[in-house]
């Protein structure tokens, strides 16, 4: 069954032409970020989104364990670094120059920032949750053992 000529025109994807640096300030997720909307989303039907991520204020404290209900997230680091820590157990700087993807409910908890991180942020498709969960084992395990470290 063909679709109609308005369902076609509906669904197509229109181009886009959009500065990072005039794009509109946009809600996030997190209140330590100034977020940009580059306009993805409504170029593509909701099947792709694109914000600019600036931050505020340094982390200082882990965002805590969670995951985002999408295929994809990917990000491209424009500036300064982010440590982040995975479900399974790696640990990395991700720094200017670099592409993190991280797939959908995949657990993760940002460690730390730069004070001038910048990012370049695409999901898949353009609506995402965020949403927080329990550690995972080795992070338990890991913390424990710092806990008793303290302590003697």
């Amino acid at each position: 069954m063909s679709q109609s000529a308005e369902q076609m025109a509906a669904t197509k994807p229109k181009h886009l032409v959009q500065s990072i640096h005039t794009a509109p300030e946009m809600l996030g997720r997190r209140e330590f970020f100034t977020y940009r909307d580059i306009g993805l989303k409504e170029a593509t039907g909701g099947a792709i989104s694109a914000k600019t991520m600036r931050i505020k204020k340094e982390l200082k404290e882990p965002t805590g364990w969670h995951y985002h209900t999408c295929q994809s997230q990917i990000a491209y680091i424009l500036n300064g670094w982010v440590d982040i820590a995975f479900e399974d157990g790696t640990e990395r700087r991700v720094e200017a120059g670099d592409v993190l993807m991280i797939p959908g409910h995949y657990l993760h908890n940002e460690l730390a920032t730069s004070d001038d991180i910048e990012s370049l942020e695409f999901t898949i498709p353009g609506e995402m949750g965020t949403f927080a969960a329990d550690p995972p084992e080795w992070w338990v395990e890991r913390e424990r053992q710092k806990a008793l470290a303290t302590a003697d």
